[in-house]
C-alpha cells in the first residue's frame, strides 16, 4: 500500500527486488524497517535539525491538551521500543521519555525543519511537512508524542491531588464511569471542556434535575476509539519519571 504523505512531502524510492531468490528462500524473509525514510529525505534537503511535533488530549472532557517538539540527534540510531505512545503501555512511556529526554537536542536550538502528525496547518508559521499517521512512521514524532503522553499525564495526576472526586490519577481526564459519577455527585471544575457535547448535556440534566440516562460513559482515546489499556492504573509515580525540573514547575502552578 502506497504511504499516505501530504502534497509536497518527499516520497521514498522503493528499494530493488532481490535478483538472487535462493537467499530469499533460506531466510523468512527481507526484515522490515520500522521507521519511514521521509525524515532522511528530509534532513536531506531542508537540514538535519528536525523537529517532530505531535500533542495528546483532544478526546478527554477534563485536562488540558499537551504538545510537544522534539528535536533527535541525525547522526545516532533510533531508540530501541519508541513507537505511538497509543501502542505502549504506561511503563513503557515512562522508560522511553526519560532516555528520549537524554538524547534529544537541547531546546534551543531552532530547527531547520518540522514534521507534524496529522494534515498541514495553514495556520502554523513555520515551513512544515505533515505526514498522516505520523507518530506510526516518524521517529521524531513518536518521540514527541511519548513526551507529551508522560507529561499530560503527570499533569492530571497533579490535578487529581486537587480533586479527588473525578480520579483523574487514573482515567486522565477520559469519560469513565467513575468520572461521570464524579460529575454528576459534585458538577465541573474549570479543568472541564464546557463545549464537549457530554458536558453540556450534564449541565442541563443537572439544571433540570434530570437523571443523566443518556450519559453513558466510553473510555475513548485522541481519535474517539475505546483505550481501556490508558485507565485503571496510578498514571505517575513522581519518582519514576526524573523529571524534576518538570515536577518544580508544577508545584508553582498547581
Amino acid at each position: 500500500m502506497q504511504e499516505e504523505v501530504e502534497p509536497g512531502t518527499p516520497q521514498s524510492t522503493p528499494e530493488a527486488p532481490n535478483p538472487d531468490p535462493e537467499p530469499a528462500r533460506r531466510k523468512l524473509g527481507p526484515r522490515r524497517k520500522r521507521w519511514t525514510t521521509i525524515e532522511r529525505d528530509l534532513r536531506v534537503q531542508k537540514g538535519p535539525l528536525l523537529a517532530g511535533v505531535d500533542e495528546v488530549g483532544r478526546g478527554p472532557i477534563a485536562g488540558p491538551v499537551v504538545a510537544c517538539a522534539v528535536i533527535m540527534p541525525a547522526d545516532t540510531r533510533a531508540i530501541a521500543g519508541v513507537d505511538d505512545s497509543k501502542r505502549l503501555t504506561h511503563a513503557q512511556r515512562v522508560r522511553l521519555a526519560v532516555k528520549i529526554r537524554e538524547r534529544a537536542v537541547a531546546l534551543e536550538v531552532r530547527p531547520d525543519h518540522v514534521v507534524i502528525d496529522g494534515r498541514v496547518m495553514r495556520t502554523l508559521p513555520i515551513p512544515h511537512t505533515a505526514v498522516v499517521h505520523g507518530d506510526a512512521r516518524c521517529f521524531s514524532i513518536a518521540c514527541a508524542s511519548i513526551l507529551a503522553k508522560v507529561t499530560r499525564d503527570l499533569l492530571m495526576t497533579r490535578l487529581a491531588v486537587r480533586y479527588p472526586q473525578y480520579i483523574w490519577d487514573h482515567n486522565a481526564g477520559y469519560t469513565t464511569r467513575a468520572h461521570v459519577a464524579g460529575l454528576t455527585l459534585h458538577g465541573i471544575t474549570p479543568h472541564h471542556r464546557k463545549s464537549f457535547c457530554r458536558i453540556s448535556d450534564l449541565l442541563l440534566a443537572l439544571e433540570q434535575g434530570t437523571a443523566v440516562d443518556g450519559l453513558e460513559p466510553r473510555s475513548l482515546d485522541d481519535v474517539g476509539v475505546p483505550d481501556e489499556d490508558d485507565f485503571d492504573y496510578e498514571i505517575v509515580a513522581g519518582a519514576e519519571l526524573g523529571f524534576d525540573d518538570l515536577e518544580q514547575e508544577l508545584e508553582r502552578e498547581l
